[in-house]
């Protein structure tokens, strides 16, 4: 230990210090009776005589105070003659006698002269790797010293020590050296581990699965992968992966926490954004608040999981309210941007729902309210003739008949398959879901000769599958119910526009005026189940029910005009810009000349028939910002609630009876979110890079 400490001494201070420590130093051994080499031996007497030589320095230069190296660093420099940059980490201070040792690694560079003991760099050229040219093992960055080098060289390839430096170059230059690296030399560092750990939890959070999932599932799997394709070794490195139940529960919040950052970076430059917002209840009898939002980002428009709350207390408009004002003005987001707001509930409705739309509305005052349009269409249907309503709940007695007894249902599924019947089982009418009535009446009518077998004569209903005239009105059901969920099928799904939707009900007035006018006509072509069933039976249809199904048509028109009225569209330039002539009311000057210039671009016009709509006017931005941002607008607005609803979905397959406890928030922004999360900025934020971390 002397010698280290005199070695130190000499690169810092002059004879004369040297010699008067060494010469206290002596006498402090004389007089505490022990010899200089047991010093090395006992601990405590060897930190005594460290900060008795430090103070003897202070007291010779009281701005110099030493700063110890460690032993592997002092035969760094021993072996190098670089003394100033290998002594770079020997720090001094001012008026202090303590000892303080430096936290930060030391980050070594590559030497090209590494090459003559076989060593090339892997990696960042700031900080390296040593790999090896012979048999590419990597080595840390602490590994590029002069003797490190050689040892590995002397004890791992002895046959090749003697070679000189053009040997390994060649080598290095060789073919088998130029190809893409295999999996047996990736980087299995903490670092590496911890960005898997993170991968890994972010597909579990995707999948919904129980975060046990990892550990009990995915980890032996991947090792039984990777030593089956390569080896035992490379297996074993899989263990540095941490996916414990608690670990993937930090890193799916980490996830959802670096996919909100994002979300709001984009809320605070966007020109504006819509809401579209809904709650229910989960299995645990929470309130499940669930909000949405669409804005502008780049050249298209977005769509995202704005929150995903539980109201702990009352589920009333103003705890609705309050939940969304404090996430907005939590991240300094402005309400002046919001610019509509969809829910389910109609002007004429007071609920807590439109109370929290009303509160919106009152924070944001350009803001304008929309009910679901999918809402709409599905109230509009309900309505029917009493007649066709009698036979539609018959059928769904019948259905409940079997379903509701597991005996008669496996019965059922024997008699269908000795039959050979397409189906096997009935389907079960839940009000809830609109689309469920055409798929159940079309699967009783297919297989009602199968139920007329199965059906037992006690049965109240059971002559219904005898009779006709009630089998062809449901035939006509079964049809119309299918084309009615054809149409709310096409307006479900992302980026729909009112424009889209209105499409679709205008197109669905015009056929329901054509298929009344047909029955009218005793044409049932435009009934396929019906028309088949007719030509079955070699019958005609009675006057009574032809009556029937005409006055069903022309009602339910006439209700989707209440709820879908025809009005003068101020914003039909947004849906095809190209067809103006005339200036639109709703356009200043300054905006209509500027449309004019947009229409006259040949090259827009091209854009216009290869983008969607939305598209098209966000890539507008930049060339013609006023008429463009108008647009986009317009655009903005959710036109159905079909991203609550799919939410909800997915939050009832998360959040299941054997997991009441999850908290389903952090796996909700990644199931329902278009941003995907960056990874290598997470791990870059931890200041310690432990894989379990």
């Amino acid at each position: 230990m002397i010698a280290h400490l005199l070695c130190i001494l000499s690169y810092n201070f002059n004879t004369f210090v040297i010699l008067n420590v060494y010469s206290k130093l002596t006498m402090f051994c004389t007089t505490n009776s022990l010899p200089m080499d047991l010093l090395l031996k006992q601990g405590n007497l060897k930190q005594e005589v460290e900060s008795f030589c430090y103070q003897i320095v202070s007291e010779s230069n009281d701005q110099k105070v030493g700063v110890l190296q460690s032993e592997d660093e002092q035969l760094q420099a021993s072996v190098s003659k670089k003394s100033e940059s290998e002594l770079s980490r020997v720090k001094f201070m001012s008026n202090s006698n303590k000892i303080a040792f430096s936290k930060k690694p030391k980050r070594r560079k590559y030497d090209e002269s590494y090459l003559s003991f076989g060593f090339t760099y892997f990696g960042n050229r700031d900080a390296p790797h040593a790999q090896c040219v012979l048999c590419k093992k990597i080595l840390s960055n602490s590994s590029l010293a002069p003797s490190k080098l050689r040892r590995h060289l002397e004890t791992k390839h002895a046959a090749y020590k003697d070679k000189d430096i053009s040997f390994f170059k060649q080598h290095l230059d060789s073919p088998e050296n130029n190809k893409p690296p295999t999996p047996k030399i990736v980087n299995t560092d903490n670092e590496s581990a911890t960005e898997a750990s993170y991968n890994v939890s972010y597909h579990i959070a995707l999948s919904g699965e129980a975060h046990t999932i990892g550990e009990l599932l995915i980890k032996p799997c991947a090792k039984d992968v990777v030593m089956r394709m390569f080896d035992e070794q490379y297996s074993k490195k899989i263990d540095a992966v941490q996916l414990s139940n608690s670990t993937v529960a930090r890193r799916i919040k980490d996830l959802a926490a670096d996919i909100e950052e994002e979300l709001v970076c984009r809320l605070k430059i966007c020109d504006g954004f819509s809401l579209q917002l809904d709650e229910s209840a989960d299995v645990s009898g929470l309130a499940v608040l669930l909000v949405f939002v669409r804005y502008r980002f780049n050249k298209s428009i977005e769509e995202d999981l704005l929150l995903c709350e539980s109201l702990q207390s009352n589920a009333t408009g103003e705890e609705i309210f309050n939940c969304i004002n404090s996430f907005i003005q939590k991240h300094e987001i402005e309400w002046e941007k919001c610019v509509d707001v969809c829910s389910d509930a109609s002007r004429a409705v007071d609920g807590k729902i439109a109370k929290a739309v009303t509160l919106i509305k009152y924070v944001a005052p350009e803001s304008t309210s929309s009910h679901c349009l999918l809402y709409r269409h599905a109230l509009a249907v309900k309505i029917m003739p009493t007649s066709l309503k009698n036979v539609l709940d018959q059928a769904v007695q019948i259905i409940n008949y079997i379903k509701a007894r597991p005996h008669q249902s496996r019965l059922l599924k024997i008699l269908c398959e000795e039959m050979g019947a397409q189906h096997t089982a009935l389907l079960l009418n839940t009000e809830v879901r609109w689309l469920s009535r055409g798929k159940v009446l079309v699967r009783l009518f297919e297989l009602r000769r199968e139920l007329l077998v199965f059906m037992d004569s006690a049965f109240r209903l059971s002559d219904c599958l005898t009779n006709s005239s009630w089998l062809l009105r449901l035939a006509y059901l079964a049809d119309i119910f299918t084309k009615l969920n054809e149409v709310n099928l096409s307006m479900q799904g992302k980026n729909v526009t009112v424009f889209t939707v209105f499409d679709k009900m205008s197109s669905l007035l015009r056929k329901l005026e054509f298929w009344a006018s047909s029955v009218e006509e005793e044409n049932f072509d435009c009934f396929p189940t019906l028309s088949d069933f007719l030509t079955e039976i070699n019958s005609t249809v009675d006057k009574d029910i032809c009556s029937a199904i005409v006055q069903h048509l022309r009602g339910l028109r006439s209700t989707l005009l209440k709820y879908f009225p025809v009005t003068n569209d101020s914003n039909a330039w947004v849906r095809n810009p190209f067809t103006v002539t005339v200036k639109p009311a709703s356009l200043v000057a300054r905006d209509y000349e500027s449309l004019i210039d947009l229409t006259s671009d040949s090259q827009v016009k091209q854009n216009f028939s290869e983008l969607s709509l939305n598209d098209f006017w966000s890539s507008l931005i930049q060339e013609y910002p006023s008429i463009a941002r108008r647009a986009v607008r317009v655009l903005l607005p959710f036109a159905t609630m079909h991203l609550c609803e799919t939410g909800f979905s997915y939050y009832a397959a998360t959040k299941t009876k054997y997991r009441k406890r999850l908290d389903a928030a952090p796996h909700m922004r990644i199931r329902l979110s278009n941003i995907a999360p960056n990874i290598k900025r997470i791990c870059d934020k931890k200041t310690q890079k432990h894989c379990s971390h």
